[in-house]
Formats: C-alpha cells, sequence, structure tokens
C-alpha cells in the first residue's frame, strides 16, 4: 500500500498539519509506504489549459504535461493507492496552492470525450479540513459545498472522503492579534477537548480503521 500525505497549508507544524502526520503514524502503524510532503514548499501553478493531456495520441493523457516542482509529486500521487491531504479553510475554500494541486492531478484525468475517465489506476482520496466556523454551520452551510467543491477526484477513480475539523484554535496568544471577534477561552477550550478527538480519527483514518 503506498500512501501520500500532502499539506495544503501554510503552516507546517499547526492544525492541518498535526492531523495529517497523525494519519501518517496510522498508515504505517499498518505497514504502508507514505511519503509526506509539504505543498507550499513547492513552486508550481494551477492548469495553464495547455490542453497537452487532450491531443490525439498521449499515451498517459492522464498526466500533467507542464513541468515544474510539483510534476514529481504528481507522478507519486498517481502511483499510490491513496492520498491523505488537507486544508485550512479561506473565505469558504481551501487553500489556493491545494485548489492548484487538484486542477493538476484531475484535470488530465477527464475525458473530453465523454466526460469519463481515461486515468488507467484507481487512487482514494482523504481529506482534512480545518476551519474557524463551528460544526453546526459547516453542516448547514458547507458540507453540500466541499462534497461538490471535491468532485474533480472523482477521475482518479477512488472513493474521496471529507473530514472537518472546526472551530479551531487560530494562534496561542490572541491578546498579540486584533482578533476579538473570537472568544480565546472558547477557542482554546474546544481545543483541548475536542483536537485530541480529531487527532485520534486521523490516526484511525490513516489506519483504514474509519
Amino acid at each position: 500500500m503506498k500512501v501520500i500525505v500532502l499539506n495544503g497549508s501554510p503552516r507546517k507544524v499547526w492544525m492541518t498539519a498535526q492531523l495529517l502526520k497523525e494519519a501518517q503514524k496510522g498508515a504505517e502503524s499498518v505497514g504502508a509506504e507514505v511519503e509526506y510532503f509539504d505543498l507550499f514548499d513547492l513552486k508550481f501553478t494551477g492548469c495553464r489549459s495547455c490542453l497537452a493531456c487532450k491531443r490525439k495520441g498521449a499515451t498517459e493523457p492522464w498526466k500533467c504535461a507542464w513541468k515544474d516542482e510539483l510534476t514529481p509529486i504528481l507522478e507519486k500521487v498517481l502511483a499510490s493507492d491513496r492520498i491523505i491531504t488537507g486544508s485550512p479553510i479561506y473565505f469558504g475554500e481551501p487553500t489556493a496552492t491545494f485548489r492548484a494541486f487538484m486542477e493538476r492531478a484531475a484535470f488530465p484525468a477527464l475525458s473530453y470525450n465523454d466526460y469519463s475517465s481515461v486515468f488507467t489506476g484507481r487512487v482514494d482520496v482523504d481529506v482534512f479540513l480545518t476551519m474557524n466556523a463551528p460544526q453546526q454551520y459547516y453542516d448547514n452551510s458547507y458540507a453540500s459545498k466541499m462534497q461538490e467543491y471535491f468532485t474533480p477526484f472523482r477521475f482518479l477513480n477512488g472513493q474521496t472522503r471529507i473530514f472537518p475539523v472546526c472551530d479551531t484554535l487560530q494562534v496561542k496568544d490572541y491578546s498579540k492579534y486584533e482578533m476579538s471577534g473570537f472568544s480565546e477561552e472558547h477557542k482554546k477550550s474546544v481545543y483541548e477537548t475536542e483536537f485530541p478527538k480529531a487527532l485520534e480519527l486521523a490516526f484511525k483514518v490513516g489506519a483504514g480503521q474509519a
């Protein structure tokens, strides 16, 4: 079992990264071959609409033809059995860097003949989303939107699952920031009581037990 873990957050040690590293531990605990990457370390763009992947006669049309620092990561993703990824939510969506990755990973596999997938493999996708929004707001306003947002991953022929982690802690000391709209006491309480549960879930997801 080959698993690729991709952090779509600019923070390498905060909540999204912690969840993904716990998922990595879970995958490794059951013998998976795991590699972890921070997407913000790489210089790359989203789809450039070169349409090289749609040219007739392409031998592996599901592979993005554009060459940059994402290219070797995409090779690993398409050769894996599963990716575990995550992103914070900014303005109601994952980071722009995460979006760029998803475009490059999924668009080449989309057939413009019949809108099926030309990809010959199968990659399952697990996505962790961290956000300031409370769980009820996610359920009422984001859940269906996120299901639609991640539909491009269906062209990798696997299952896509979304794991929201809500009401997250933004910073350690709120007194240093203009953030009076948030209750530090509440945020820290949620972090102390709920985040350990999210970490446990992440481990189980990585181990294939959730």
